[in-house]
């Protein structure tokens, strides 16, 4: 009776505390959206990475990734390469967020943008189920705060604003 005793002990404080692994899918969606001194604009990221691991049913480590030559505009080329040399692109070709702590919904964690790292808090929607793990939220980010200057186009006559708003959806699945 001991040794059943002892084995379930074991298989619990092992099932107990697994860890299980996610991989992002492909029906995540990043957008960043702003203003300029014309009009309003948003860009979408075209390709996301993205790994979290979770222990006992709580997120433990967070990591994504997006190449910043797969944020895209809808009007072309032009204002992609201006965006992308704002992002440092050459030098920085990725933008990364890793999470430092996560509290009911409100998680901590680095961005680091054009080389900058800088702590942020990000108040989120978390859905869990078996299979899938769907974090949902939006940042506003201030551009300054990373060493960027807004783009400008039109000899300076088009000037992009200082703050930027990223929404994303990030659907993980079971690796």
């Amino acid at each position: 009776m001991r040794k059943i005793i002892a084995l379930l002990f074991v298989f619990w404080v092992f099932v107990g505390y697994s860890q299980e692994s996610f991989i992002l899918g492909d029906k995540s969606a990043l957008t960043i959206s702003g203003t300029s001194t014309v009009h309003d604009w948003k860009v979408d990221a075209t390709s996301i990475d993205g790994s979290l691991e979770r222990s006992s049913h709580e997120i433990k480590t967070l990591i994504i990734k997006v190449p910043v030559l797969d944020i895209k505009s809808e009007r072309g080329a032009s204002m992609d390469a201006k965006m992308h040399k704002a992002l440092k692109s050459e030098e920085y070709p990725e933008v990364i967020f890793s999470i430092l702590d996560l509290k009911h919904n409100l998680v901590k964690g680095n961005l680091v943008i054009a080389g900058t790292t800088n702590m942020v808090e990000v108040e989120v929607m978390i859905v869990k189920s078996k299979n899938e793990i769907t974090i949902k939220g939006t940042k506003e980010v201030k551009l300054q705060d990373y060493g960027m200057e807004p783009p400008t186009a039109m000899f300076g006559q088009i000037i992009v604003g200082d703050i930027v708003t990223v929404n994303f959806d990030l659907v993980f699945g079971n690796e």
